[in-house]
């Protein structure tokens, strides 16, 4: 009768340990004491200091020729387009018409070097003649573009691409249309997009750990409120960058960061928070790479766990193909995938309802991604990716909401964190 009684415990007690097991919150007892956590946060912030200088295209010595763009001052980027504008009415006036050498930006003419873990643009033009049926509009679009830059230069101020849209929509038509041609401008000229003083209206917005100079003003972002502060445009305005954060967290929503910033999660974990909105713009892929570099700061990303949340990923880190003409001055390298991984729905125990079927679209973008260099490059993401296209599921950063609105800051990033769980 005794050891019937002490099977019967023996049993109770084993279901009773797979039950904790099998629940998700069980995974806040697995946490160690904030202390140990900031240990493992101060050995990768060191280690991330102490990263050698990464190389430069002009340093490997590459059989292809490449073209990049560089940071000019106004009077540069003035003087450029006088220099272009001599030349073109010379062959005009020399009988050979009257045509722009633009560098192709098609993906033929990329190519990601292993070497710098980015995209980079190869040196291969086209023509594009004003005597041409085909050409003549976006001849025009050009000329149109860079009378404007001259504009800016000879006054030296800012406008956004919204504002250089409007000042000629029946020539434009599309605002897509004179984007397009402002980054040919750019390749033209040799200088990037900021140097023309044309930027994108405020996207990003930065939160936590930094104080930093906005065109002569200090700002400090722990006292931003749950907004934080809009990244500035214009790069230029930045500087006098201080912090004592121990990493950079970047995360692609609006949502997530707004947990994160109520939460104060950077005060538990000084960090500085930093967020694009969804897709990644000029201004926040300028300032993260500004921040990465000054502060000698290690980047962890916090992204759906979907095709698009690692492309995103890829935009901060490789560079985007659209704007691969000035990939150096973009990215930001040595980007850390903390999550949300595919991995991590069965690790973490994410319930079904919250995993949403991938769309045929979602598989095709997940295999062309398997297809990418970069990704090659790195067999963890590799498997995570394989994982997603076999599993047929993602799942958003809010999923983690259904164990709590707060899971994600009290023990899904603490528990990443103690057990370095990042690729």
């Amino acid at each position: 009768m005794a050891d019937k009684k002490k099977r019967r415990r023996a049993v109770a007690t084993s279901d009773s340990d797979s039950d904790s097991e099998s629940d998700p919150l069980h995974f806040k007892s697995k946490l160690k004491p904030d202390s140990s956590i900031l240990q493992t946060l101060t050995a990768l912030k060191s280690a991330s200091a102490s990263t050698s200088r990464p190389a430069t295209l002009s340093s490997l010595n590459l059989p292809t020729a490449f073209r990049e763009v560089s940071d000019l001052p106004l009077s540069s980027v003035q003087s450029t387009i006088e220099s272009l504008a001599l030349s073109l009415a010379h062959s005009i006036l020399s009988g050979h018409g009257f045509s722009f050498s633009v560098p192709s930006r098609a993906s033929a003419n990329q190519l990601y070097v292993p070497e710098l873990d980015r995209i980079v643009l190869k040196d291969k033009s086209s023509s594009r003649p004003f005597a041409s049926v085909s050409s003549v509009r976006k001849t025009t679009i050009t000329t149109r573009i860079l009378q404007l830059i001259h504009q800016l230069s000879l006054k030296n101020i800012h406008v956004t691409k919204r504002d250089l849209f409007y000042t000629d929509v029946k020539l434009f038509q599309d605002q897509s249309q004179s984007d397009s041609i402002l980054d040919d401008v750019s390749c033209i000229l040799g200088c990037t997009r900021s140097s023309l003083n044309v930027v994108a209206s405020e996207k990003g917005v930065v939160v936590g750990r930094l104080i930093f100079s906005d065109n002569g003003d200090m700002i400090d972002c722990t006292k931003m409120g749950m907004g934080g502060k809009a990244i500035p445009p214009n790069i230029d305005r930045v500087g006098d960058m201080q912090s004592d954060a121990l990493f950079i967290l970047l995360v692609e929503k609006d949502a997530a960061y707004m947990r994160l910033a109520e939460d104060r999660f950077y005060n538990r974990f000084p960090c500085i928070i930093v967020t694009a909105k969804g897709q990644p713009d000029v201004a926040t892929r300028l300032f993260l790479r500004k921040m990465k570099n000054e502060l000698k700061l290690p980047v962890l990303a916090l992204v759906d766990s979907d095709p698009y949340g690692l492309k995103i990923l890829s935009v901060y880190g490789c560079g985007s193909k659209n704007m691969s003409y000035d990939s150096a001055n973009l990215t930001t390298p040595d980007i850390k995938w903390l999550g949300v991984r595919p991995s991590d729905l069965d690790k973490y125990k994410i319930p079904e309802q919250c995993r949403l079927p991938m769309t045929e679209t979602d598989i095709k973008t997940g295999k062309d991604l398997l297809e990418e260099d970069f990704v090659k490059k790195n067999p963890g993401w590799v498997e995570e990716l394989n994982l997603m296209v076999k599993s047929k599921q993602k799942a958003e950063i809010q999923a983690l909401s259904s164990f709590g609105f707060q899971y994600l800051t009290e023990v899904y990033l603490p528990l990443k964190l103690q057990q370095k769980d990042w690729l």
